[in-house]
């Protein structure tokens, strides 16, 4: 996973992730309207409006991005219905060629972080394997330590997947608990070096592991001393944008080859056409081509 995404990066130029994260306040009026009509008000109409739009952009930016970062939480919200549309968003994303970072941090132990790994290991159900969330890669909570996370790191050894885990997040009460000083130095250090650590059993390559971290765009200092401390570590880059990372933060996140991040944004591209007077409502997917545009040129001015 990891050397196919950086291959993707350097064909396309572009260290761009389209987070896929609707809500209902976001879809445009003309899609509710007519999945309301069709299936009622229910979580299925919903879940359609969500595969619609999903599409849609998908259909508009694939050429231009390497991957696309679905929040499970956001279809979660609708039950058996939304789930569908999660997981048919991800096999479609996969169709147009594009890696899928299955954004679902999870965190936990024994039989269950195993389960829980089962989002890239697949199935296997009497001889027969079944990769039912199509992801290339997924979000996962350290809190637990190894025992949460080992599980994983089959699945990314077996069937070339890839991991992101949280280390310095971008939500401003992160330094709450990853800020706190431990024998001198920050959690958010000591995790980093658990990753780093980690990331050891299932090196690609190309330098990277596939084990990579979560780097939140809003801490510049912290971003540019992580990609020092940890410079085989694949970083995922939350906050560009509406929370207020900028690219000229970025820039010490990327190594001297100007490769090493991937930088997510999901308001700022997916309700794009809400702040864009060129386009309207039915042209939704072309504001986010248009955004995804102004990210790559953004982020390539920094990438060196």
């Amino acid at each position: 996973m990891i050397d196919r995404l950086l291959t993707k990066i350097q064909t396309l130029q572009n260290p761009t992730v389209v987070g896929l994260d609707p809500t209902y306040s976001m879809i445009p009026t003309f899609i509710k309207e007519e999945m309301l009509e069709r299936y009622g008000r229910t979580p299925k109409a919903v879940a359609e409006m969500f595969i619609k739009f999903n599409k849609a952009i998908i259909d508009e930016v694939y050429d231009l991005i390497p991957s696309v970062k679905p929040q499970i939480a956001m279809y979660e919200e609708y039950g058996l219905e939304g789930l569908r549309a999660y997981m048919e968003t991800c096999e479609y994303a996969k169709s147009k060629g594009l890696i899928v970072i299955g954004d679902i941090k999870r965190g936990d132990i024994a039989s269950t972080a195993a389960a829980y790994a089962g989002h890239i290991a697949g199935v296997d159900i009497e001889g027969e394997h079944f990769d039912l969330w199509q992801e290339d890669a997924v979000t996962l909570n350290p809190y637990m330590g190894f025992d949460g996370i080992e599980p994983f790191i089959e699945a990314c050894n077996k069937q070339d997947k890839g991991l992101f885990i949280l280390v310095k997040t971008s939500n401003p009460s992160s330094s709450e608990i990853q800020d706190l000083l431990v024998d001198g130095m920050p959690i958010y250090d000591k995790t980093a070096d658990l990753v780093s650590k980690w990331g050891e059993l299932t090196m690609g390559d190309m330098g990277y592991s596939r084990v990579g971290a979560v780097v939140g765009a809003t801490h510049k200092e912290q971003g540019t001393e992580l990609r020092a401390r940890m410079p085989h570590t694949f970083f995922l880059v939350p906050g560009y944008g509406a929370q207020g990372g900028t690219a000229e933060n970025l820039k010490g996140f990327f190594d001297k080859d100007g490769l090493g991040s991937i930088v997510n944004s999901s308001r700022g591209i997916i309700a794009a056409y809400k702040n864009d007077t060129e386009f309207g409502e039915r042209d939704f997917a072309k504001a986010s081509r248009k955004a995804v545009i102004a990210m790559r040129n953004d982020l390539q001015g920094v990438m060196g």
